[in-house]
């Protein structure tokens, strides 16, 4: 049973995935059925697996019926049921579970079909594979299999739709990634050379971002040698987040299922050099894993944030996956732990004779993994600290979270018997101890961090690691705990050690876990008293959550004056012995005070503590009650007393209460008691009315009995005395401040209700008194608090009386907290006296022993005695109350109000009192001619614990009536207080009606809040003592708990699906008129009971519900009826989808024009819009689908295999199909009807534009592809593309687009599968095969003429890397007649839509609104290139085929020069729509329109400003195949480039665009891949212009040297075998050839000759500057294409350096060191790592300038720092010599900037050095330069000490006597000794401090304060007695 998760989405267990027979698998079932019954020990009798089957099997037949009749909605209702049956976990058959997975993934990928219906198979379909994606699969690949070309060809026309008016946020694509992602287990291995085949060539650098995350989610997990390390050089090949994202959790996927190596999944990964990977793959891992931690490193705090990665302007929108990256390279480091090599010494590394020793041979614990984990860690240690807080510290607190929570799963899972991974692979003890010892110190810095998720994660963290090594861990955390505690005025401290006690409450509390803890819950709990303060709730709140996590965990009982009854075997019964007496921590490093002792020592130390629980307890409540005594006065609108902070409080005080007074011995609990009663019947505070109740509630839920003898005799007689003085005796309806004389009253039916509510069976003996207090109270009490209160008590009473729910919440068993001792001690239970030895003690589910309350017939008959002596008067007086409704005084509606909330408060507490019989349907909702009765869902009828079930019982007959005579009062009062409406001081009436409703309506079983909230909590508790996913054993708490959520599961199931009665009918007509009244208040209210009515509990609600609310949009309504409804239409649980109602829907929307309020019109405008996001077009034809679909009829014939062959109803089926045809023509007519209706309404003269608009909008979501318009909505579109109204012409145009876009589908599509998977085709397209580049060139440079077999090619989708197996192009058109036919269908639309646009004003109307000033942003000053516009005009004259072409071209002629920008902007959009829309005219028409074009080009840009240059180069950049328009290519490539003449900025002009990028460089960009040599010519030419003297220039040659670069990178490999070869045979698949190079190097000499020929600072602006490659550099290397780059940054490197030192040009010198530290902080392939560490050490040992040594060093931190898990150990050596060298060198600046490069870097040491210099006096000539090496020395010990920051290593304090010595020495040697010393002293200096001696610790003293006069005196010689 561990994995069917209560919590998690409802599944069920499957049975074994092995080939059984009939007779075995019901075998097999029956073995798992009785963990139904017998481990959650239900108190009732649930069904058998046969019946259960039946069900099954009835449920699967009507999903067949409705699948095979293509009935998708109501399909999705069953499934609905079918989820429900998943919620009762039982099992279900491996086949029908493969089969009925395989139905739903066929019906996720249907064309066309609407999302939500995908999403929802999709959904269903991952349930029934497994319920979680980190849960166990329920199949495996051998039980499934699924064919993932299907799903591909539906991925595809939503990742690139054909037709622009498609490209809508759908979120269709992240569901069929979802699919591929949960599907790829069930692909065939054997296709993944076929999706390698299909994917690979479609990789360009444009679809990177989309093909990435697809082939990740499509290739199987299995045979990973296939494609990882093709994956590994893409990944090498891209700087790219997103593609980091994809691929470390993929890596992290693989990790995990390829632990086991081939002993695993078949096809499982060999293992390599570390885990599954080689060693380069898994440096660069570790690298991408380093580079994740977004640290600031160098002096300037470079992040990873601003100079790594950059944002993917080419990512698709579409793709939209959230990824845990943290928590995939934890698997990635988890599951690649395993001893894989020597260990690693500890001793230390030692410089002999200033020369590095040897390196350290081995890994620590013996594991290359745990190695490099150690390197992350150490590199990263120092910003877990919260003094070094910032954006990176969660990031890092997740990694120690994901870590620890990995290992933990990992561990236990190897521990299991399944588990295959092999012995030697496995994680052992040393590995464990290593792990923790790596991650504690981060872990421990980061509980105090700043941000509470930090806090959060690093105490999850840390509850890891103390149950993976306790003797480690608790007693670190102890200590901080006591140092936490002792100040409690350090709030975050406070809360932080509080949260944290409470995370590590089991092992603090378990001996079995850690030995040592027990002795420390007393202190600890008497000292976190103090925290319980109001004026602190999140304190409060902390100190609750750690009181209950501990006791939750033992008994509060007194040990000490209690004799062991333990054997001397120091054992208790049955406790295992694997906990060694006498665990210690590392010499030197554990504290006294929390040492470990043996076992018995232990016991001792911890029963001697237990004599401090009766002080702590009462300490405990009197805080308690001095917090509720200082609660605030009641205020607010609602009168509550205090906040949402105060609240929580409460709520936390509560939940503490609960678990202390459940785990009191008797003893203690006799106290509490005695201690609250005589404080409650002392007292009487305003307060703390609320508050009093919850703390007898929680009494009263421990020893219920104890607490009712106590408390009711005391309350009756007080609440008696109350009535009789005038308590409650004034008549009020709505709430009201307290009136203090009825406090006391108030005060005991608080004390009532908290005792009575947790009675069950203990209130019986009291049922006389109960029953005439109850009496007394609901006639005596006059005012809403009084009668109110008497409801909440009835309530009480009745729930208690009535439910189904677990007792005895303590730890152990019932049997076990009160076993016999009478064998050892008459008085004590064996438990009592040893209690201690079962403290933390946890429980398989199959060991709980559950206690339940069932209603008993006495409780039974107590109930209906309520309801007959109490309910039924209160009914009697509210029916006499109805019929004079219209006279009522104030005593009348008070008797009404508080007689009807008595009654509805005791059915709000009878929901499980009698189950609903079957009902009579009298208004079903359906359509006879069309719909099918018998398929409508019915909920599962299954055993839930309801008190009377039998009909025929007088009992249930007599409960039921009373409930059916609540029902009718509450519609009676409805329809008497529907006329008084309009009586303000009726409100309070009306409300209490509309509970009424709610109460009989709703509850009923269970709502689906309650059943939310108790799954959240048990969660968040379920946490606390589990370390890993499937762990069995959990306190008996938390099984008692998911007890309760099973029984509420299926208490639940029976408010589903409910059938309505006639009553029901009329309540929910009732509730929907409330909806409409006049008052906010009353309408506000019903509004939401309606919605909740409307959400899933009774089935077909919304058609009984939306005609009537649509009904009040009438001319004749009042205006708050008429706003009710809209709001109801608008609430977002009324789903206005349905078919036969979605036409009247919005036609009522239109007609609201005649109400003229504001506020009503702006409402319509709402509901509008919310309307028209469900009017997607395959919403009809999902109700009506017309297509045959056989997959799904191939997947329900296997399905129906495994099935009863009876299982269909044939005549249903013949009855389903029928009416399925009838529903189809049905739903079309009524299409037809209302696109009709809505045209004619936006024909009417006397219809607003706004309503124009909206039915414009209305009709643009309704036009449909397989289905031909009315020619009268082409006539209102394209009439109102002349509009006046912007938002009118938008949507216009938007529409003729959409249309004219469909009439185009059509007309290509042979089928409508081609129709709706994008599949169609265009008569003059062709398919062409293409095999390499160079046949691509070939082809290309052919022109193509009407008689030859070329082709064009427009658009290039692979090529990249090689060649998919066809390409698209175009046959040229030749001269005559148009070449395509538009479909006749729609001959009238495109007759209708030409009558317009033919005429000649059409387009001098339109550009005369065009070229109006408007735009919607209007802070933009430069006039947008609307996109919208150029569509529009391209569909027109697409459709046209040339006709017409001169009228437009006349037109458009007087704006291209108009001197005003917007009216030449408008001439820019048509001309630019005109050139897109002629690609396929024929031939004449094209040359007509081009040579018209460019003989005007020439004057459209001599005559350009800034504000017009963006919109004509937009015009004039098309990206088609340049052959189409030669001259265009030609016109382009003789602009002349002159970068130094006069006319250079005239030139500039002709090139720049809005957007700083030449139209030149537009047109290489998407042409030059064709013509190698002129990318070849313009980078030379480009390259030329360097020093142009124009800041715009040269970013512009920046940009364009880029595109080339870029476009020149081609693969171009014949086939993905020929790549796959590469990959696997090459270093440089990519093929970084840098062909530029050769040019690029030519600059190093221009660059150095520029930087000598600088002027001096007064002239330095004429100087020549070379910024332009500084530019590009930078440019490109924040781009996907970094690693193109990576080659031409070398040889500059030298004058970069030099660059930055020209402090006379800030702008030079920024820019030079943003490009190096740009390219350091990016990830470098190994081979190059060691050619850069060569250059950059060249480059500071060559410098003659310090300047540059102290700017390079900081970059230098970077690059070691982010290829520190690729660096060699001899560039290491080299770079640390480098650093020496610099820390000697003669500037002081660049010395300590080496000091903190260094700390930063290694530990090394100079203890030698700095013993072999002595200084001399300052008269030696050698004074300085001793001075100089001694300081060197100085600087490399202080660089040591703070390399471990916060930490003390064991060769750290030998270090204090050297620097002691030298405390006293001349600056800057004193100085840095001082500075360090400043911020030596850790966190955990009292620990820390154990590890010097005596000596050590007074040299560390004359550091930090300095030496005595005497002493300087003495150590300088100046002493005259010496």
């Amino acid at each position: 049973m561990e994995e069917e998760e209560i919590c998690s989405a409802p599944d069920s267990p499957s049975t074994e995935s092995v080939d059984l027979s009939h007779e075995d698998l019901d075998r097999t079932t029956d073995k798992l059925r009785p963990s139904l019954q017998t481990h959650l020990s239900l108190p009732y009798n649930i069904e058998s697996k046969e019946d259960m089957r039946e069900r099954l099997e009835f449920i699967l037949g009507r999903i067949m019926i409705c699948a095979e009749a293509k009935n998708w909605p109501v399909l999705v209702s069953w499934s609905g049921v079918l989820q429900c049956w998943l919620l009762m976990l039982y099992p279900m058959p491996v086949r029908i579970r493969a089969k009925l997975a395989r139905l739903y993934y066929e019906l996720s990928i249907l064309p066309g079909i609407e999302p939500r219906l995908i999403r929802k198979s999709a959904d269903m379909f991952s349930k029934l594979i497994a319920g979680k994606s980190d849960t166990r699969r329920k199949l495996e690949p051998e039980d499934l299999q699924l064919p993932w070309r299907p799903l591909w060809r539906v991925l595809q026309k939503e990742l690139w739709p054909k037709t622009g008016f498609l490209n809508l946020p759908r979120g269709v694509v992240n569901i069929f990634l979802y699919v591929a992602q949960r599907s790829k287990y069930y692909y065939p291995a054997s296709d993944i050379p076929e999706m390698l085949e299909t994917f690979i060539p479609l990789i360009t650098q444009e679809t990177y971002s989309t093909m990435i995350p697809v082939m990740t989610s499509f290739l199987p997990p299995t045979h990973t040698h296939l494609y990882l390390p093709t994956m590994f050089k893409i990944w090498e090949a891209l700087n790219s987040s997103l593609i980091d994202d994809r691929l470390i959790e993929f890596m992290g996927e693989l990790s995990e299922a390829h632990v086991a190596g081939t002993a695993g999944l078949e096809g499982g990964a060999q293992w390599k050099d570390v885990g599954i990977w080689s060693e380069t793959e898994w440096t660069m891992l570790m690298s991408k894993a380093l580079e994740s931690m977004n640290v600031p490193v160098g002096a300037y705090g470079v992040s990873e944030a601003v100079l790594a990665k950059v944002g993917v302007k080419s990512s698709s929108p579409r793709i939209n996956k959230t990824v845990n990256r943290i928590t995939s390279l934890a698997k990635i480091i988890i599951y690649s732990i395993a001893i894989d090599g020597p260990v690693r010494s500890e001793t230390p590394l030692l410089l002999d004779e200033g020369k590095f020793s040897s390196p350290q041979v081995g890994y620590l614990a013996g594991s290359k993994a745990m190695e490099s984990l150690n390197k992350l860690i150490t590199s990263t240690e120092s910003f877990f600290h919260p003094s070094n807080s910032g954006v990176w510290s969660l990031t890092l607190t997740k990694l120690l979270r994901s870590l620890t929570s990995e290992f933990c799963k990992r561990w236990h899972e190897e521990e299991l018997p399944t588990c295959k991974t092999p012995p030697t692979h496995r994680l052992t003890s040393a590995l464990r101890r290593a792990f923790v010892l790596t991650v504690k110190t981060p872990a421990l810095l980061s509980m105090f961090s700043k941000d509470a998720v930090s806090i959060r994660l690093a105490r999850g963290a840390l509850r890891s690691l103390a149950f993976l090594e306790p003797a480690l861990v608790m007693p670190e955390l102890l200590e901080r705990a006591y140092d936490g505690l002792e100040v409690v005025n350090e709030t975050h401290r406070t809360t932080a050690v509080l949260g944290m006690l409470a995370s590590v409450s089991l092992p603090l509390s378990s001996e079995r876990i850690w030995l040592g803890g027990q002795k420390h819950i007393i202190p600890l709990l008497e000292m976190c008293i103090p925290g319980i303060d109001l004026n602190d709730p999140s304190k409060t709140v902390c100190t609750t959550m750690f009181i209950s996590a501990v006791v939750q965990n033992l008994k509060i009982g007194d040990l000490s004056s209690t004799r062991s009854g333990l054997p001397s075997s120091n054992n208790a019964p049955g406790e295992s012995t694997d906990v060694d007496d006498g665990i210690h921590l590392l010499d030197g490093t554990e504290h006294k005070a929390y040492q470990t002792l043996n076992k018995v020592e232990e016991r001792i130390l911890a029963r001697e503590s237990t004599a401090g629980f009766a002080d702590w307890v009462t300490s405990l409540f009197r805080r308690v009650l001095s917090l509720y005594e200082n609660l605030p006065e009641e205020g607010g609108e609602n009168n509550t007393t205090g906040g949402k902070q105060e609240d929580s409080v409460l709520k936390s005080i509560k939940g503490m209460l609960n678990v202390i007074c459940v785990h009191l011995s008797e003893s203690l609990f006799d106290l509490v008691l005695k201690l609250i009663y005589d404080y409650a019947t002392t007292n009487v505070k305003s307060n703390a009315v609320k508050a009093i109740g919850q703390l007898i509630s929680s009494l009263a839920s421990a020893r219920p009995a104890k607490t009712i003898d106590k408390f009711l005799p005391f309350c009756r007689s007080q609440i008696k005395d109350e009535l009789k003085h005038g308590a409650s005796s004034i008549r009020t309806t709505s709430i009201h401040a307290v009136i203090p004389s009825d406090i006391t009253l108030h005060w005991n039916l608080s004390i009532l209700c908290g005792c009575l509510g947790n009675g069950g069976t203990a209130i019986l003996k009291h049922k006389p008194d109960i029953i005439e207090m109850l009496s007394l109270l609901a006639d005596k009490t006059f005012n809403e608090r009084g009668y109110s209160g008497t409801g909440r008590l009835i309530n009480c009473v009745l729930r208690t009386l009535v439910g189904v729910y677990p007792l005895n919440a303590c730890f152990v068993n019932t049997d076990q907290w009160n076993s016999d001792g009478s064998a050892a001690d008459e008085n004590n239970s064996e438990f009592d006296r040893d209690h201690n030895s079962h403290w933390g003690k946890l429980y398989k589910i199959e060991d709980i022993k559950l206690e339940w309350h069932v209603p008993s017939d006495e409780e039974i008959s107590f109930i209906l005695d309520i309801l007959n002596r109490i309910v039924s008067p209160a009914l009697d007086k509210v029916e006499g109350l109805l019929p004079t409704a219209s006279s009522w005084d104030s005593v009348s509606r008070n008797d009404f109000c508080r007689y009807l909330c008595i009654a509805r408060s005791a059915w709000q507490g009878l929901p499980t009192l009698c189950k609903e019989p079957p009902k009579d349907v009298v208004e079903t909702g359906l359509n006879p001619g069309s719909e099918v009765d018998r398929l409508i869902v019915q909920t599962i009828d299954v055993q839930a614990g309801f008190a009377l079930i039998d009909p025929e019982d007088w009992r249930y007959q007599m409960a039921y009536g009373h409930r059916l005579r609540l029902g009718r009062v509450v519609h009676g009062a409805a329809l008497a207080l529907k006329r008084e409406c309009e009586a303000e001081d009726h409100i309070d009436a009306i409300l209490s009606v509309v509970n009424g409703i709610d109460t009989y309506l709703l509850d009923y079983a269970l709502r689906s809040g309650a059943l939310v909230n108790l799954k959240k909590n048990f969660v968040t508790v379920r946490e606390l003592n589990r370390v890993w996913p499937r762990q069995k054993e959990n306190s008996r708490f938390i099984h008692i708990r998911r007890a309760l959520i099973y029984h509420s599961e299926r208490v639940y199931m029976h408010a589903l699906f409910r059938r309505r009665s006639e009553l029901d009918d009329h309540l929910i007509k009732d509730i929907l008129d409330l909806s409409l009244a006049p008052y906010t208040r009353v309408r506000r209210h019903a509004q939401v009971v309606l919605s909740n009515v409307a959400s899933g509990y009774f089935i077909r609600s919304i058609k009984l519900i939306l005609p009537r609310a649509i009904d009040v949009l009438v001319k004749e309504s009042d205006p708050d009826r008429m706003k009710g409804a809209l709001y109801v239409l608008w609430n977002k649980g009324i789903d206005p989808r349905d078919p036969e109602l979605y036409g009247q829907y919005l036609l009522a929307l239109l007609e609201c024009q005649h109400q003229e309020k504001p506020s009503i019109q702006k409402l319509v405008n709402s509901v509008a819009n919310y309307a028209i996001a469900f009017l997607a077009e395959e919403n009809t034809r999902t109700d009506a689908y017309p297509e045959d679909t056989p997959s799904v009829k191939t997947a329900l014939d296997d399905l129906g295999v495994e099935l009863s062959p009876d299982l269909i109803d044939l005549d249903l089926l013949k009855e389903a199909l029928y009416k399925s045809s009838v529903r189809a023509v049905a739903r079309e007519r009524k299409y037809a009807q209302t696109v009709s209706a809505i045209a004619e309404i936006a024909f009417r003269p006397t219809t607003h534009w706004r309503y124009i608009h909206l039915a414009l909008r209305f009709l643009n979501g309704l036009l449909r592809r397989d289905v031909v318009p009315p020619s009268d909505v082409a006539k209102l579109f394209i009439n109102h593309t002349l509009s006046p109204h912007p938002p009118l012409r938008d949507i216009a145009q938007k529409g003729v687009v959409k249309l004219l876009s469909m009439i185009k589908m059509r007309t290509y599509s042979q089928t409508p599968t081609d129709l709706w998977l994008h599949e169609w085709q265009s008569p003059i397209a062709r398919y062409i095969q293409i095999k390499n580049d160079s046949e691509f060139h070939e082809y290309t440079s052919r022109v193509p003429l009407i008689e030859d077999d070329a082709l064009y090619v427009d658009k290039q989708q692979s090529g990249f890397i090689t060649w998919a197996s066809k390409t698209k192009a175009y046959t040229p058109v030749p001269v005559g007649d148009p070449p395509i036919t538009w479909e006749p269908a729609s001959k009238a639309i495109l007759d209708a839509l030409w009558e317009v646009t033919s005429q000649a004003e059409y387009f001098e109307k339109l550009m005369e609104l065009w070229g109006q000033e408007y735009s919607r942003n209007m802070n933009i000053t430069t006039p947008e290139f609307r996109i919208n516009n150029v569509t529009f005009i391209k569909s027109i004259v697409k459709m046209s085929q040339g006709e017409g072409l001169e009228n437009i071209l006349k037109t458009v002629e007087q704006l291209l020069w108009d001197g005003n920008r917007f009216r030449q902007r408008a001439g820019a959009e048509v001309l630019a729509g005109i050139t897109r829309g002629a690609k396929n005219w024929p031939r004449q028409h094209v040359d007509q329109l081009w040579s018209w074009v460019l003989s005007r080009l020439g004057r459209i840009y001599a005559n350009l400003t800034p504000d017009t240059i963006g919109f004509w180069n937009a015009t004039i950049a098309v990206s088609r195949d340049p052959r189409r328009i030669p001259a265009l290519s030609d016109w382009i490539l003789s602009l002349p480039l002159d970068f130094y003449g006069d006319s250079a900025f005239a030139n500039l002009i002709s090139f720049i665009s809005g957007e700083n990028a030449f139209i030149l460089g537009y047109f290489l960009n998407h042409v030059g891949y064709r013509d190698v040599p002129l990318l070849n010519r313009y980078f030379t030419l480009l390259l030329g212009g360097l020093d142009v003297s124009f800041a715009q220039i040269r970013a512009c040659i920046s940009s364009n040297l880029y595109v080339i670069v870029t476009r020149r990178w081609r693969l171009g490999y014949p086939s993905v075998e020929a790549f796959l070869r590469s990959v696997a045979t090459t270093d440089d698949p990519f093929l970084y050839s840098a062909p530029y190079l050769p040019q690029v190097s030519t600059l190093v000499t221009k660059l150095s000759d520029w930087r000598e020929q600088r002027l001096p600072p007064p002239r330095v602006n004429q100087s020549t500057v070379p910024p332009p490659v500084l530019l590009w550099l930078l440019a490109s290397l924040s781009t996907p294409q970094a690693p193109l780059i990576f080659p031409y940054v070398l040889p500059l490197m030298p004058e970069m350096f030099r660059m930055s030192e020209l402090s006379d040009d800030p702008h030079l010198q920024t820019l030079s060191q943003a490009v190096l530290s740009t390219f350091f902080a990016a990830t470098h392939p190994p081979e190059s790592i060691e050619a850069i560490g060569v250059c950059f050490i060249s480059v500071i040992n060559s410098s003659t300038s310090w300047r540059i040594r102290l700017r390079s060093l900081p970059t230098l931190v970077v690059f070691f720092y982010r290829n520190l898990m690729g660096i060699s150990n001899a560039t290491v050596s080299r770079i640390m010599e480098l650093m020496l060298n610099c820390l000697s060198d003669d500037n002081v600046e660049v010395r300590e900037m080496a000091s903190k490069s260094l700390s930063g870097i290694i530990r090394a040491y100079f203890v030698n050095l700095t013993c072999k210099v002595r200084l001399p006096t300052r008269r030696d000539p050698d004074y300085a330069e001793s001075l100089r090496i001694l300081h060197t020395a100085i600087l490399g010990l202080c660089a040591l000490i703070q390399s471990s920051p916060y930490s003390v290593e064991k060769w750290m304090p030998p270090l204090t006597d050297i620097l002691a010595l030298h405390v006293c020495d001349p600056s800057p040697i004193s100085t840095t000794i001082r500075r360090m010393a400043a911020e030596f002293k850790k966190d955990t200096w009292h620990r820390d401090q154990l590890a010097f001696h005596e000596d050590q610790l007074q040299n560390l003293s004359t550091i930090l304060i300095g030496m005595s006069y005497c002493a300087i005196v003495f150590c300088l010689g100046l002493c005259p007695f010496i």
